[in-house]
């Protein structure tokens, strides 16, 4: 039984706040952090170019310049790292697209600024994370499969929630699936022409023409589902 004298008071009997951390326990923790973004980056970067299925652990600790023990500290097998990295990936997609939309105030410029993004800005300058999210993770263990769907559905959701909200400004679908169908349509269009592009063929040069293209055929289709407002 845990003694209550462990436990920390104020005078008048009330708990107090841990005692914050000193300068050398910030600076360790920034380390562990650091120590834990260059794992990171050095499985990314060989996930993406050598294969997920082709990179051991001890490659990836000698890629970040640390023991094999300190990347087994972090993480537990090379299954944990590629299921962080699937984590990070779809936090910084999810939140680059949104932030594109959210500045546009739910209008249709901002389905075109998310695309734009997408093609002009994240794929050339991520093209490691277009292979890890969209290849190298693809067909893995349930467990990854499982993050996967999760980053593929809130993508979709945020796609239709942005489609709903252009509905809302402009008039109404003719279909209740609509947002629905072009959410998944505009995700699943990203995905390919990303592998199009980047993964089948070495075509970066050709993102912003492509980007502008599809992002003109993405606008005319939602166009053509919207029912317009009648002016009273």
């Amino acid at each position: 039984m845990t003694s209550k004298r462990n436990k920390k008071t104020s005078p008048a009997g009330h708990k107090t706040d841990p005692p914050a951390l000193t300068r050398s326990a910030m600076r360790r923790q920034r380390e562990r952090e650091q120590r834990l973004q260059t794992i990171l980056e050095a499985a990314g970067t060989l996930f993406a170019r050598e294969g997920y299925h082709q990179t051991g652990m001890e490659r990836i600790a000698d890629e970040a310049e640390v023991s094999v023990g300190t990347v087994y500290f972090y993480f537990k097998n090379k299954e944990d790292l590629l299921v962080k990295l699937l984590d990070q990936t779809g936090y910084e997609l999810r939140n680059l697209l949104g932030t594109a939309f959210k500045n546009a105030d739910g209008t249709l410029d901002g389905i075109r600024k998310a695309g734009k993004v997408f093609f002009e800005d994240f794929c050339p300058h991520h093209p490691e994370k277009i292979a890890l999210i969209f290849r190298e993770s693809a067909g893995q263990s349930d467990v990854v499969e499982r993050h996967r769907k999760k980053i593929f559905d809130k993508l979709v959701d945020d796609l239709q929630a942005a489609l709903q909200s252009v509905a809302a400004n402009r008039g109404s679908f003719r279909s209740p699936l609509a947002a629905e169908v072009m959410a998944a349509s505009i995700l699943g269009m990203f995905e390919r022409l990303a592998y199009q592009y980047l993964i089948w063929q070495d075509r970066q040069e050709d993102l912003d023409a492509v980007g502008r293209d599809a992002v003109d055929f993405i606008v005319g289709g939602i166009q053509n589902l919207l029912h317009r407002k009648h002016k009273a």
